[in-house]
């Protein structure tokens, strides 16, 4: 080969690489020496209803962005992929589509991945000051892929019709456009994916997806707050944040749904205190809470507790508009499955709301001694004080590492914890509390019975405090 020619192929290839380092954002995310670790479980879960909930500037939209370009593409590192994708990136308004989400689909684009330009307004020469439609772009499978912008000013009509790979929101949606689109994602098991700060406070997304309330098993979500992000400044962090009241900060920050007063619990964060369930030794088998309910729900869960006070939540029982007869039985075909502990007397014995040791006019007979009667030994006497126990399951809460586990099979626990808010007159409003309250008197119930084990002096501590007494004597 000539030396010239080689000079050319060098040339070429440092032509190339200069271009790469141009265009080719997509190949830096997430690789260097800083790793959005809330972004990457983003785009490993397999979930097919996928939602961040984030304050301004942790990185939300750039998982958004990412993760369309990924499926377009048919390079996602952990989908499989496809050729010839459809999907929708849907935003409240053009205008917040062309500032937000189109700048950042763009900007992981390599223009010579775009075979074409659909624009609803302006050129292609310059897309990014226009409103595009649709951008047809090259599939490595050899296909062509389509991303398609929309508006929810559109209104729902608008959004009928196809047949997608997935939508991505970019924002919270109006309640009839995200039904609308997860019926566009049908056909195909597409999949549909949110960025969101919750600005708007408790909607229907803080019910359906947050809170989860149908138990879809298709539905998971990440929040991201400020810290989470490694390419911010954290001193920028700490002044901004001391510029902004409380309640603002919970959504522009930490990305969390406010609401007339507050969570009472926002020291609970799901992907700490929540866990898969595993095998717990026989020995560290507690008791039983309960708080009763006819037509509302009764609520009872099974607590463990570990040598170091750690508390577990195993398993639970939550109906609604059932006799004590079901409740009973169901309770003990949950500790038969444990291996659950008996007294001497081959009785289940659990803690239960005082008010249950009453009798009234309807009845001879206490809800407690109808318990007693099929089998479950209940003790009445728990410690109700509202604020007591609210600061005492805040206080096993905060710690690091955490001393309150609930296994992710107890549902309604978790979606209780999640959506338990202060009312009026500094107190919590009473509505799907249940398991919140037989949890506070567990919690005061281990408080005042739960001794730490002593620790074994050594030889050394010993002649130590044996001198310390000598010298106090003289």
């Amino acid at each position: 080969m000539k030396e010239r020619e080689i000079i050319e192929r060098l040339l070429k290839i440092e032509e190339i690489l200069k271009r790469r380092e141009k265009y080719d954002f997509l190949s830096r995310y997430n690789t260097g020496e800083k790793i959005h670790a809330k972004q990457m479980a983003f785009h490993t879960c397999l979930k097919r209803n996928r939602w961040v909930f984030g304050g301004n500037r942790c990185g939300k939209t750039e998982c958004g962005a990412v993760e369309a370009v990924w499926l377009a593409r048919g390079i996602h590192p952990y989908r499989k992929n496809r050729e010839n994708v459809f999907g929708w990136v849907v935003s409240v308004s053009y205008e917040v589509q062309r500032d937000v989400a189109q700048n950042k689909i763009l900007h992981y684009l390599d223009p010579e991945w775009i075979e074409d330009l659909v624009m609803a307004k302006g050129s292609k020469d310059s897309p990014a000051t226009g409103i595009i439609d649709t951008i047809v772009v090259r599939n490595v499978f050899g296909g062509l892929s389509k991303i398609g912008f929309k508006s929810a000013e559109q209104g729902r009509e608008k959004f009928q019709g196809a047949s997608l790979d997935f939508v991505w929101f970019d924002e919270e949606p109006p309640k009839d456009i995200y039904d609308e689109c997860r019926m566009r994602v049908l056909d195909k098991k597409g999949e549909i994916f949110g960025t969101m700060t919750p600005l708007s406070g408790r909607t229907w997304v803080y019910d359906e997806i947050y809170l989860n309330k149908f138990n879809n098993p298709e539905v998971w979500y990440e929040q991201m707050e400020w810290a989470d992000n490694p390419f911010l400044d954290r001193e920028e962090v700490e002044l901004l944040s001391s510029g902004m009241d409380d309640e603002i900060l919970q959504s522009r920050r930490y990305g969390r749904f406010n609401g007339d007063g507050g969570l009472v619990y926002p020291e609970f964060d799901e992907n700490v205190h929540v866990i898969d369930p595993m095998p717990i030794p026989v020995e560290w088998q507690d008791t039983i809470s309960i708080d009763p309910g006819l037509r509302n729900p009764l609520s009872a869960h099974f607590y463990c507790a570990d040598y170091d006070g750690n508390i577990y939540v195993v398993a639970e029982h939550y109906e609604k508009e059932r006799d004590i007869d079901y409740h009973a039985e169901r309770i003990k075909e949950i500790a038969d499955r444990l291996g659950w502990h008996r007294d001497s007397r081959g009785n289940i014995e659990a803690l239960i709301d005082s008010a249950a040791g009453q009798r009234t006019l309807a009845s001879s007979k206490s809800v407690a001694e109808m318990f007693f009667e099929r089998g479950i030994a209940v003790n009445c006497r728990v410690d109700k004080d509202m604020f007591s126990g609210i600061s005492a399951v805040k206080s096993v809460l905060k710690k690091r590492p955490p001393a309150l586990f609930i296994f992710r099979t107890c549902k309604e626990m978790i979606r209780e914890i999640k959506g338990y808010s202060w009312g009026s007159c500094d107190l919590p409003i009473k509505k799907d509390d249940h398991a919140m309250d037989e949890l506070r008197y567990y919690v005061m119930h281990r408080k005042k019975t739960y001794e730490p084990p002593k620790k074994e002096e050594s030889a050394l501590e010993k002649n130590f405090r044996r001198l310390v007494a000598q010298a106090k004597r003289r």
